[in-house]
């Protein structure tokens, strides 16, 4: 089955699509490609605030708009957890987490200043996952230039997924992005590609990456 669980296609809700039509062009172009399911991970960060009711309205939403237009394709609803002090640690603690098929947690560094991560230790946050009988999903580590190859290790060693993505792959990122994602895929550390879809841009990439003869990986079960 060809599924993505990682996308920001919920409408007005971070950085991702803006309007309710962007959605469903977005979910349409998808579908086109071949995806038969897409999880819909709205960030929670500091910016982003967002909380279970708020993804379940938009969710809601937008399903309810690709059922009036037609498209069969399965939408599921989740998050991207960002770890920081600001929102993490109290929904952890509280327990509202929304795991991706039951199993797993999306937990994002920021992008750029680790500092953000302020006194989190990232492997102490994915062994309390592990405890609650989740498995960490660690995302695009090809953009975090910061990471250390050896850090990266150590958290896949402690069973944490990597989770690359198809933008890097295409040139989203750039070429540093883009050279990371490939050695790592090639290494063998990389569970799962998804599209961590935003808006059109990452459609035309993503579209000229297959059509240059790539292609969607393919999951028989998460």
């Amino acid at each position: 089955m060809k599924v993505d669980f990682h996308s920001h296609i919920l409408p007005g809700i971070d950085d991702g699509a803006r309007t309710l039509e962007e959605s469903v062009q977005l979910v349409s172009e998808m579908a086109g490609w071949g995806f038969e399911r897409i999880t819909c991970t709205p960030h929670i960060t500091r910016k982003f605030r967002n909380t279970r009711e708020v993804i379940q309205e938009k969710f809601d939403i937008l399903h309810n708009a690709l059922v009036e237009k037609g498209l069969d394709i399965d939408i599921r609803m989740s998050a991207e957890y960002r770890l920081n002090p600001e929102t993490w640690p109290a929904l952890l603690e509280k327990g509202d987490l929304m795991p991706i098929e039951d199993r797993f947690i999306l937990m994002e560094f920021p992008i750029n200043d680790p500092s953000e991560m302020g006194d989190l230790d990232p492997l102490d946050e994915f062994r309390k996952v592990i405890a609650l009988g989740l498995t960490p999903i660690l995302p695009h580590p090809e953009r975090y230039f910061y990471l250390s190859h050896d850090k990266l290790l150590s958290y896949v060693d402690a069973g944490v997924k990597i989770q690359s993505n198809y933008g890097s792959l295409a040139g989203i990122y750039g070429s540093e992005a883009q050279a990371v994602a490939q050695s790592l895929i090639d290494e063998g550390i990389v569970s799962f590609l998804a599209s961590d879809m935003h808006n059109m841009s990452y459609i035309r990439a993503i579209g000229a990456w297959l059509q240059e003869g790539h292609s969607l990986w393919e999951y028989s079960l998460l």
